[in-house]
């Protein structure tokens, strides 16, 4: 119903403090995440931060792939053609053509997503039922229940984001004195996505939780949207997925091998021919093979997939948040652009309340018995 609503406010607020915090240090250094914890905290920590980022991308870029998939299902294509076509057009996209160009094509697809604003004025729920259920939430202690907060979590903070996000504004040539923009982009940018996801959250709730239907797969999900489209729900909801999917796929593989190779110090860049940068492109095909390979597998269920992937996400995040936190309060890195005191409680707090939630998953069973 509208049990996550209450979390849709919560990560609103600890998304915009935590990438408002990394894309101030990306103004201020002018390098990235992963460049900063190489220098302040060395190479075992730097490799574990990596390892981390490595399976939350995987997982991640799996499961973008698994929406292609489920994009393509929907009008009855086997994912055996559409995921590996996709995932060349995209390869050779990213490698050969204009980045610019394809990401407005992509966020112009996943536009499709304001029809679900459009659908809650349609279908009018009951406004203060919403109010009473976001302030007053029934929490279950289900790994079900806690397996979907870690994913809603893990699918708006996310590592990649992070270090997606500083190594932009440190590319960018953004410094303090011009960085007023960039905040407002951030925080703008990041509290927009999470009101189309409470609005996603209203209209399924009022549609089909309402008369029961469980979401199993994309068909199930776009009937929520047959009030505003009627049978093209499908073909708008096939857009919207795709569209978000493949801007993803654009940015994952990519934004990992950077960080990696940041990291490790190997040579980087679309500019360099593979010769000069073997281990750059070689991971960035090695993702998207890999993650082609998992969503190819017969039998694999796609929705699980994609959630699975992202309460991963959310359960190795709070690794990076916590070395971010200790970068963004260091007086040797931000000088008198560290963190205010409000800045460290409601960033503390959103780590804290996502390994407390990975302690009650790994706990559930036990709970249970007693």
């Amino acid at each position: 119903g509208y049990n996550f609503l209450w979390l849709i406010l919560v990560i609103t607020v600890g998304e915009v403090v935590i990438l408002e915090m990394v894309a101030r240090m990306g103004a201020v250094t002018g390098k990235g995440t992963a460049d900063l914890i190489r220098e302040k905290f060395g190479v075992k920590i730097t490799t574990f931060a990596m390892f981390c980022l490595l399976m939350a991308n995987l997982g991640t870029t799996v499961a973008e792939f698994a929406g292609v998939a489920a994009a393509g299902e929907l009008f009855g294509i086997n994912k055996v053609i559409t995921v590996p076509i996709m995932a060349v057009i995209m390869g050779l996209f990213i490698l050969r053509s204009n980045y610019k160009i394809i990401e407005k094509i992509l966020i112009g697809l996943s536009l499709a997503a304001l029809s679900y604003v459009a659908t809650v004025f349609i279908i009018k729920p009951d406004w203060g039922v919403i109010l009473h259920d976001t302030l007053r939430p029934q929490i279950q202690l289900t790994s079900d229940y806690i397996v979907s907060i870690l994913a809603v979590i893990g699918t708006t903070i996310t590592p990649w984001a992070i270090f997606y996000l500083q190594a932009s504004v440190a590319d960018k040539g953004v410094s303090m004195e011009n960085y007023r923009d960039t905040r407002l982009d951030v925080t703008v940018g990041s509290a927009w996505g999470n009101v189309i996801s409470a609005f996603i959250i209203i209209v399924t709730a009022t549609t089909l939780f309402k008369v029961g239907i469980r979401v199993e797969d994309a068909k199930d999900a776009a009937m929520a949207l047959a009030p505003l489209a009627g049978e093209a729900s499908t073909i708008l909801f096939a857009l919207g997925l795709l569209g978000a999917s493949l801007l993803a796929v654009s940015v994952l593989p990519l934004s990992t091998t950077y960080a990696v190779c940041e990291a490790f110090g190997f040579e980087r860049g679309l500019n360099r021919s593979f010769r000069e940068a073997p281990v750059f492109y070689g991971s960035f095909i090695g993702i998207i093979v890999f993650s082609v390979l998992i969503v190819l597998i017969p039998g694999m269920p796609l929705f699980q997939m994609m959630i699975l992937s992202q309460s991963l996400n959310a359960i190795l995040l709070p690794v990076i948040l916590i070395l971010v936190l200790r970068l963004a309060n260091d007086k040797a890195v931000m000088g008198k652009y560290r963190n205010t005191r409000l800045t460290n409680i409601l960033a503390i707090s959103i780590t804290t309340l996502i390994v407390a939630v990975t302690v009650i998953l790994l706990l559930e069973p036990l709970l249970n018995i007693i």
